[in-house]
């Protein structure tokens, strides 16, 4: 029990630099001696220090004989800005140390742990894998599949209509869901449209927040050689040069490119057979759903068919998770 509570202490930490440790993982330590935690830190920002050296600097005692909690494996290799946490907590003394989660990066894996055990220090893995394993979900994908975590945002009356028949859609959900669905906007590296979508709503795909000043995420269109309009706002704003288009290229390999350069994760927005095209491919990783209390009757619907026959091989979400937004309600969960 005291493992799952220092773990949990842990992942709040890790989550305090939410955005800013890409392309390393969120991650938080907490020290523990007698009964009593001397140390707590976390990897505040990417080329900074690892979360097991800032809790040890910020230890009101020697960390000898404590135990380390860490919601991932301590490295074991030197990176470019930063040495290896396993053999500064061998150093140190600890005594123990518990893990979340073992990390998928190849230059670590497994070895952390393995070098920690052979100093004699007790390892214990797995404790609350699965809360850590969500909470750096964008980087344990990418490491795994060598392609961006794809976030499929919906937005639909009860009856999973996104427009009425002439197209007309503003807006379905309320203030607080569209504020709440820019605050996902600014947490992804790009956003991602179909060509249908760009004609029918030009929309802008930035994220428009009051006091955001971060970064603005990459533009995509998905087009399958249509012509896009040249004065859509995405070609012609101060941020044009983000904009990207891919037309005619396979969804798994305009990923795969996208991962090279750089790019952790998507936010696909639209339109209906676009979505319909990632969830046939099993591209998407997690959906968030925002639902307004409503009926259409008729309209657009957020999904075209994709392909099902089965009523049991239907795609389920798992995890799920719902928040009351004004009137509407968002409900998210992996897929």
């Amino acid at each position: 029990m005291d493992d799952a509570l220092h773990m949990r202490r842990a992942f709040e930490l890790a989550r305090q630099a939410h955005g800013r440790t890409w392309p390393n993982p969120m991650v938080g330590c907490v020290l523990v001696k007698d009964g009593r935690i001397i140390g707590e830190g976390f990897h505040a920002q990417a080329g900074q220090v690892h979360a097991e050296l800032d809790a040890i600097t910020r230890a009101v005692e020697p960390v000898a004989g404590a135990t380390a909690y860490v919601n991932l494996e301590p490295c074991c290799h030197t990176a470019k800005r930063t040495p290896p946490c396993a053999q500064r907590l061998i150093a140190e003394g600890v005594a123990r140390v518990v893990v979340a989660n073992v990390d998928p990066h190849p230059a670590v894996s497994g070895g952390g742990i393995a070098l920690l055990r052979e100093a004699g220090i007790e390892v214990v893995t797995g404790v609350l894998a699965e809360e850590g394993e969500e909470l750096n979900e964008v980087f344990f994908h990418t490491q795994r599949e060598r392609r961006p975590f794809v976030h499929l945002k919906l937005a639909s009356t009860l009856d999973g209509r996104i427009a009425m028949p002439d197209g007309q859609s503003r807006w379905i959900t309320g203030e607080a869901a569209r504020e709440h669905a820019h605050r996902l906007r600014a947490a992804h590296a790009a956003i991602a449209v179909g060509a249908g979508t760009l004609r029918a709503d030009n929309p802008r795909l930035t994220v428009r927040l009051p006091g955001y000043d971060g970064p603005q995420p990459q533009r995509l269109v998905f087009s399958r050689g249509g012509k896009l309009p040249a004065d859509a706002h995405v070609f012609i704003d101060a941020d044009a040069a983000r904009t990207r288009v891919f037309s005619g290229i396979p969804l798994e390999d305009a990923l795969a490119q996208l991962h090279a350069e750089g790019v952790a994760n998507i936010l696909l927005e639209g339109g209906a057979g676009l979505a319909a095209a990632f969830l046939r491919a099993g591209l998407v990783q997690r959906v968030s759903h925002y639902l307004n209390p409503s009926y259409l009757g008729e309209g657009q619907a957020a999904l075209e068919p994709y392909g099902l026959a089965d009523l049991h091989r239907r795609i389920t979400l798992k995890g799920v998770k719902y928040t009351s937004l004004g009137n509407d309600l968002v409900l998210t969960g992996r897929i």
